[in-house]
């Protein structure tokens, strides 16, 4: 979500919902408070999205008391005017001489033996937090949120929709930009401006992987200069207003690839399209990666599927659930994911194809609808 930008109306009439469910969860995990700094967990809980400063901002969600949020005075009329100041929420501004942590702990109950603290707090606040709080134990609060934030509500759903219906729109216009005699960092500025007009507010990743870089997954964008007959691996994602992210994947040919690139492509697809369709309830994670692995592998080319199929998407790009080897996490409705196998032989070419995907009750949805066969674009 942009500094300036609020939530759709359906999100924001949730989000008080949020903090009285992470009230419960926390009590129901045995601890006594969810210490949450600026990042993808306050903007869940509270839809403020607040600068990460050297400055303390908490959100402070005790187990057996009112939710309060600590912000720098100088930060507090932008709190206040934000949508957090929409909700039933404590905000409290402390002044420059004042000890924020000291403040936190001073209001927490006597008895406070446990607090969570969110994934991402910097380590300098988590030390100052430590002090102030002796012999309190901390862990993480992914602990309380994951489960609540997995879970996608039909209003981020619609969101999410509504992110990979943009980036589907950028895709569509790759023609415009990628052709040979051009380089990467100018085919990846047209794509970012493409990014934003196409409804984002912020552009989070441009990666275009030409020739022998499309072998590199998170290939950063240079100067090699596409030429005909390259694949090409174009991995693009934003955050929209709602403060959703989009994520898709395509490879593209400029001109008539190598034969073997095309049989490589074939291979992948094929993978990829059964994975999309084993999605439903109950399916674990591990089993969904084998889908595609096992069918990659059975090609030949199993040595070069390099990562997990995929990550959990919402108000971050990569959040759980990680569709990975190994987790036996049962898919369940309303969790929302990439499926991006790849194939990539280094130093010649790769591929990946990339869509977000959302657990319904019966199946999947699948939430990038560009054509998934290999787009041949004028060499």
């Amino acid at each position: 979500m942009s500094e300036h930008s609020e939530p759709s109306s359906a999100l924001a009439d949730e989000v008080a919902l949020r903090l009285a469910r992470a009230r419960e969860a926390t009590a129901a995990a045995g601890i006594d408070a969810l210490l949450v700094s600026p990042g993808a967990d306050l903007r869940y809980l509270t839809a403020y999205h607040a600068l990460p400063l050297e400055r303390l901002t908490c959100l402070v969600v005790p187990a057996g008391a009112d939710p309060f949020l600590v912000v720098p005075a100088l930060e507090e009329p932008a709190a206040r005017a934000s949508a957090a100041g929409g909700l039933d929420l404590e905000i409290t501004g402390w002044d420059e001489t004042d000890d924020p942590y000291a403040l936190v702990a001073g209001r927490l109950p006597a008895r406070t033996g446990r607090v969570a603290v969110d994934n991402h707090m910097w380590a300098e606040k988590l030390l100052a937090f430590r002090t102030a709080l002796p012999g309190v134990e901390q862990v993480l609060a992914s602990d309380v949120l994951r489960e609540l934030r997995m879970r996608k509500s039909p209003a981020e759903v619609e969101a999410l929709r509504r992110a990979g219906a943009a980036i589907d729109r950028v895709h569509r216009r790759m023609g415009e930009w990628l052709r040979p005699g051009r380089t990467e960092r100018e085919v990846g500025r047209d794509i970012a401006d493409a990014i934003v007009e196409a409804g984002h507010a912020t552009v989070d990743f441009v990666i275009v992987g030409s020739g022998p870089n499309s072998a590199s997954p998170h290939h950063e964008l240079s100067e090699r200069v596409v030429r005909a007959g390259d694949p090409v691996v174009v991995d693009i994602g934003g955050t929209t207003p709602d403060g959703y992210c989009s994520d898709s994947t395509r490879t593209y040919s400029v001109g008539e690839p190598p034969g073997e690139f095309r049989e490589l492509y074939a291979v992948l697809e094929r993978a990829q399209a059964a994975q999309t369709d084993a999605v439903r309830p109950g399916v674990t994670a591990s089993r969904l990666d084998a889908v595609g692995r096992d069918a990659i592998a059975g090609a030949g080319y199993g040595a070069h599927f390099i990562h997990r199929t995929g990550h959990g998407i919402g108000l971050s790009s990569h959040e759980e659930p990680y569709i990975v080897a190994g987790s036996e996490l049962p898919l369940e409705p309303g969790m929302a994911f990439s499926i991006e196998p790849g194939i990539y032989l280094p130093d010649r070419f790769g591929a990946r194809i990339e869509d977000i995907v959302v657990v319904t009750d019966q199946g999947g949805e699948r939430l990038n609808l560009t054509a998934r066969e290999l787009t041949v674009l004028p060499g």
